[in-house]
């Protein structure tokens, strides 16, 4: 199946998706959100990130920034953080203005440190399929750049994460499409949720967040 332009969800909800379910339908379905001092940070360290006018060239190493992504084949679209282009002898691709060829390879910035699940990975992962769709090249290797510990992580693209990141995009959409936020599971997690005060886990499965709010307003 490939999807439309204007059917293909936000690529960075994966990470949400991957991290809870019910997360992702509460920002992506019912656009609920809050900040807080974590996502402000966060936030910000993308923001020194994106700029889509940076160009530098490391020798052989090229880096963009800002770079617009979709895979019409995932249904996800979105920007990555950085794309480091390498000089290599095979594959890759052709770059205008530069000789040879240069393989991709998608950096992403996070504030804090590695994860012990794999919401990053799989954001890293959903970001080298899109490359690879948009530039027909194989994509082996993205990052993590934790700004915590001041330091990168390799991914591997291999056919696990491949897997991973196709199905986790199946299911977004299916949450998506039914309109249905899943009723709430309490783990550990929920402490390090950024929307834990707006996921209401007593709130009854039938209704929406959103609803549940609108209730207890009197509206």
């Amino acid at each position: 199946m490939m999807y439309d332009d204007v059917e293909c969800l936000p690529l960075s909800g994966i990470q949400h998706f991957a991290f809870c379910p019910r997360q992702f339908a509460l920002i992506h379905v019912e656009g609920l959100w809050k900040e807080n001092a974590l996502t402000f940070d966060g936030r910000t360290m993308h923001e020194r990130a994106d700029d889509p006018f940076f160009f530098e060239s490391r020798g052989t190493v090229l880096i963009t920034r800002s770079v617009p992504l979709i895979s019409r084949a995932l249904g996800l679209q979105g920007v990555a953080d950085v794309v480091e282009f390498r000089k290599c002898s095979e594959g890759g691709v052709a770059l205008e203005g530069r000789e040879g060829r240069w393989q991709p390879s998608p950096i992403e910035y996070k504030r804090g440190q590695p994860k012990t699940d794999d919401r990053d990975v799989v954001q890293v992962g959903a970001q080298a399929m899109c490359l690879e769709e948009m530039l027909g090249v194989i994509v082996s290797e993205g990052a993590l750049f934790y700004g915590r510990i001041r330091r990168r992580e390799a991914v591997a693209i291999d056919g696990v994460l491949r897997s991973r990141v196709a199905d986790l995009a199946r299911r977004m959409h299916e949450v998506f499409d039914s309109g249905l936020t899943p009723p709430p599971v309490k783990s550990k997690a929920c402490k390090s949720c950024s929307i834990a005060e707006l996921c209401l886990p007593g709130v009854c499965v039938r209704k929406t967040t959103r609803a549940y709010l609108r209730a207890m307003s009197g509206e």
